[in-house]
Order: C-alpha cells, then structure tokens, then sequence
C-alpha cells in the first residue's frame, strides 16, 4: 500500500513540497475554500497548527474550485486571503481538484484508503484526512466537523 511520502504537489508560492520531510509526522490533508460558509474554518485549523506544529503536527491546504466554485482567485489572492484573514502560516498548495478524472493523485488515494457517505467522493470544501506517522491514512472527517473536534485524534495518533 503507497504511503503519502510518496506524492507530490506543488505549494501556493510554486514550489515544490518534499513529501518525504513528511516521515514520523501527523499530518491533516484539507481541501479549502476561501468565499465558503465554513471558510471561518480556518481559524480553528490555525489554532491546531499553533497548538501541535511543534509536537510534529504538519497542515496542508488544498485549495479547490470544485464546489461551487469557492475558490476562484489565483495564488496570489488565495495567500492573501487566508494571511489576512485567518492569519494562516501551515503550508497552503497550489489550487487542486478533489474529485472527477483530473483529482490530485493524493486525494485520489485519500478517497480510495478512507472513502466517505458518499464512496470515494468528497462532497463539499474542507473535508479533512488525518494521517499517522507511517505515512498511512487513519481517519477521514466531513467538512461539518469543526477543526477543534479533531483534536483528540490528532493528540492519540502524536502519541502512537
């Protein structure tokens, strides 16, 4: 079974991101929005970032377009928008499709290891995959769960 060590994506300043400096961290893949209703969710992904960064918890933003449509800006406007109004500092990718033939490989695998009510689709912005420190993913969470609701999951997988 692949791990998560062995993708790669791109960030929002267009580089590219070293999924093996990923090794013996927890890590929570999302796919974000900016002009969404839970768009305020990044405010609470930031504090778990702020809270575990240090304990070996690593964040990464997907932004995608996919559900009605946002996420619409470039790059530059989607930096912005989370810097200025969230104060986000976890890692931020370059805007990605979740879903349909042209899905980023990492959510494809995502889907297919823990897939959701709806089999291997997601459904809306900021679904939420928490992976374990083996690179192996341990659980998937719908876009209505509030970041601050994962915590005690994030803590055990820190912990194993």
């Amino acid at each position: 079974m692949p791990t998560l060590y062995e993708f790669s994506a791109t960030t929002l300043q267009n580089k590219p991101f070293d999924f093996q400096s990923l090794q013996g961290k927890v890590v929570l893949v999302v796919n974000t929005a900016s002009k969404c209703g839970l768009t305020p969710q990044y405010e609470g992904l930031q504090a778990l970032h702020e809270k575990y960064a240090e304990q070996g918890l690593v964040i990464l933003g997907f932004p995608c377009n996919q559900f009605g449509e946002q996420e619409p800006g470039d790059a530059k406007q989607i930096e912005q928008g989370c810097l200025i109004n969230y104060g986000v500092d976890f890692t931020m990718m370059e805007k990605v499709d979740v879903n349909g033939d042209s899905a980023h490989p990492l959510f494809k695998y995502l889907k297919s290891a823990l897939p959701g009510l709806l089999g291997s689709k997601i459904k809306w912005n900021f679904n939420k995959f928490l992976i374990g420190k083996d690179g192996q993913p341990i659980k998937r969470f719908a876009p209505i769960t509030k970041p601050e609701k994962i915590a005690k999951h994030i803590e055990k997988a820190l912990q194993a």
